[in-house]
């Protein structure tokens, strides 16, 4: 194995919930209606797919460009205010970037990575928005491209995620899949079923041994 691939929410921020709440505030105040499915639906989703679904689904009364602008400022404002970092999480990334190249491969916005490293101050050299790419999880477009830009088979890296539609696209990329379960939306027991799970991400540096 060559690298090590991380998710970002879920994995390195506590955020599934900030998205979640955000997004449900920013719907009720612009004539949108919340929906019990919506909250897993959006998970991987790039930031064009999900501010479609939101008006498309939710019914929210924006374009779409519009919708996940106003999301992502609300998200900004919500990071300045407590960036949510999972603990143990920068400490095992460091870890792991002392033994292997490392990339993040994220749907978050490329704004919102950019608030994570430049807060952590990891030496993350590649990071990867599904913004680039023609599909959000879970197609493995995110992934594919993280690989490419460390210079590495796709087959050769590690992948470590939460959710059910990231397990999915670092499935099908062809990685190793190594499952941090969110304790929020818990992924589908059938795609936990085809990875190693870890009860924590401060097990990863030790499971990569």
């Amino acid at each position: 194995m060559e690298a090590v691939i991380f998710d970002l929410d879920g994995v390195l921020i506590d955020s599934e919930q900030v998205w979640d709440e955000v997004r449900q505030d920013f719907a009720s105040s612009h004539g949108g209606v919340w929906t019990p499915e919506a909250t897993r639906a959006m998970q991987g989703m790039s930031t064009p797919e999900w501010g479609e679904y939101l008006v498309s689904e939710v019914g929210v009364q924006l374009s779409p460009a519009e919708a996940s602008a106003g999301v992502i400022a609300a998200m900004e404002q919500a990071y300045a205010a407590h960036l949510p970092v999972i603990p143990g999480a920068v400490e095992a990334v460091r870890a792991v970037a002392s033994r292997f190249p490392v990339a993040i491969a994220s749907s978050a916005p490329a704004v919102l990575i950019k608030v994570f490293l430049d807060v952590t101050g990891l030496p993350v050299p590649v990071a990867v928005s599904s913004e680039e790419c023609a599909a959000g999880k879970p197609s493995p477009d995110v992934y594919l491209l993280a690989a490419s830009r460390l210079g590495v088979a796709a087959a050769s890296c590690f992948a470590v995620e939460d959710s059910t539609n990231g397990l999915r696209a670092a499935l099908a990329a062809g990685m190793t899949v190594l499952a941090v379960p969110n304790p929020h939306f818990p992924p589908d027991p059938e795609v936990l079923a085809q990875v190693r799970v870890l009860s924590s991400v401060s097990d990863l540096p030790g499971a990569l041994t």
